[in-house]
């Protein structure tokens, strides 16, 4: 019996996990909602959507370089200063769905995906 591929090996690797984090960070700075809880300088921004990409390469199975360099995620504590609500919630659940759907993937691949995401953006709520 083999082992299944990972997500990670099904979508091409890492190329694929750089490409949907520049589509999502394309949106933010233009976003009234996202923008406000982004880096406004663009080197600041470039580290977050890098810090981001090397969480879901590491999330979905690719090689653990996030560990590496920033230690264990601790999401809730790493987003805990800003102010996340239900519209900042929805606000990144919706660029990063629309991130998503246009990579190509396969519908199970997408679905997982977003599943994921759209749950990992819940537990992250911290504001009314």
């Amino acid at each position: 019996m083999t082992d299944s591929p990972t997500l990670y090996e099904r979508v091409g690797g890492r190329p694929f996990f750089e490409a949907l984090t520049v589509r999502f960070y394309e949106t933010v700075t233009d976003d009234p909602v996202l923008s406000r809880l982004y880096p406004s300088d663009p080197e600041e921004l470039e580290a977050a959507r890098r810090h981001l990409e090397l969480f879901l390469v590491q999330y979905w199975g690719g090689p653990d370089d996030y560990n590496q360099t920033r230690g264990h995620p601790r999401l809730r504590m790493r987003h805990a200063p800003f102010a996340i609500g239900p519209a900042e919630r929805d606000a990144w659940v919706a660029a990063m769905g629309d991130a998503v759907k246009a990579g190509g993937l396969s519908r199970l691949d997408e679905m997982q995906m977003l599943s994921y995401l759209t749950t990992a953006a819940a537990h992250l709520v911290n504001h009314p």
